[in-house]
């Protein structure tokens, strides 16, 4: 097997921790998720052919990366700044890249700002393009101006607890480690490197200028908007929209690849407090519907494709969320194939 070697690499921004195969060959750069890091990438990045580098980085507050504070209004443009710097410090002018959940998003605003350094684009059930929660619509319409409804306040305090207190047990559902086996993956699938996961989820920080990020009352519902700093602010719809990929020139190859069981990323998310809220999970719902996360995708990806983009979605059966995990011959044939595009 590929042996892997993990150091920290020094930008003019921060200092990063990356985890690579090989030093030589075309880069391949893997983008993790939220509440995760690098370690998700690890049997990935072992069974990619020895004319690719593959790489996978640690985001800024995640893994072994400096834990510098995240500018919410910025997007998730602190994240792919620092990804920008690392490659022009590893002397990379061009990537494949490949975002998995937030990293989609990730990777989508690097496509956004620096297309001529994108070889191709690969999202692994990312973010919709019009960020996590509070809108509706293939459009993205905001729910209510400020973002009710997502950002900082969604996060479930249970879990963020028992993060902070570094449990790794499973007697509970807000577990990380219950939350790994039954959210990112489709049970009853037990990850391979499930104790590694399990650290690597426990290794994010918290507080209000990382995970979960700040929260500020609304008017509207559920009663509360995004704040200004944090990790899942910078994926509130008010601070995070990438519609416009369409007009990104060049365009590179775009693989969107899903697990069709997904229940993090859906039109029907367990995590979109609107259908949480139409099953009666959370009180007072006024009838806002949930957020067509795919449905969304599809626009962009769709309006990607008319103005000359190629564009390939595969949905991968009996598989959740973590479909480079769960089906990893599936996702990797598919990767191969946009990497030779």
């Amino acid at each position: 097997m590929t042996s892997l070697h993990t150091r920290r690499v020094t930008t003019g921004r921060l200092t990063q921790q990356i985890t690579e195969a090989r030093a030589e060959g075309e880069a391949v750069v893997f983008v993790h998720g939220n509440v995760s890091s690098s370690a998700f990438w690890h049997s990935t990045l072992t069974t990619l052919p020895d004319r690719y580098r593959p790489l996978a980085v640690d985001l800024r507050g995640f893994g072994g990366s400096d834990p510098l504070p995240v500018d919410a209004t910025r997007g998730l443009r602190d994240h792919s700044d620092d990804l920008a710097e690392l490659l022009t410090a590893l002397g990379i002018d061009r990537a494949h890249l490949v975002g998995w959940s937030m990293g989609g998003g990730v990777v989508m605003q690097f496509l956004r700002d620096h297309p001529a350094a994108v070889r191709s684009l690969t999202l692994v059930s990312p973010v919709s393009p019009y960020g996590f929660g509070g809108t509706q619509g293939v459009e993205g319409t905001l729910n209510s101006p400020d973002g009710a409804g997502s950002g900082g306040g969604t996060a479930n305090p249970e879990f963020v607890r028992r993060l902070a207190e570094g449990d790794r047990g499973e007697d509970s559902p807000t577990s990380p480690r219950t939350v790994l086996t039954s959210c990112y993956v489709k049970p009853p699938l037990r990850p391979e490197y499930e104790d590694e996961y399990v650290e690597a989820m426990l290794a994010t920080r918290l507080g209000d200028d990382h995970y979960p990020g700040d929260s500020k009352p609304s008017t509207a519902w559920p009663g509360f908007a995004p704040g200004t700093r944090g990790v899942l602010n910078s994926m509130a719809p008010n601070h995070f929209r990438v519609d416009d990929l369409h007009l990104v020139d060049p365009k590179p190859p775009v693989l969107w690849i899903r697990g069709e069981d997904d229940i993090i990323v859906s039109d029907t998310s367990l995590f979109d407090l609107a259908h949480l809220g139409a099953l009666g999970a959370v009180p007072g719902w006024d009838g806002t519907p949930a957020q067509p996360m795919l449905a969304q995708t599809r626009h962009v990806l769709d309006r990607y494709a008319a103005a000359g983009g190629s564009v390939r979605e595969v949905a991968v059966a009996d598989a959740g969320h973590a479909v480079h995990l769960e089906r990893p011959e599936e996702f990797g044939k598919a990767l191969l194939e946009v990497l030779s595009a």
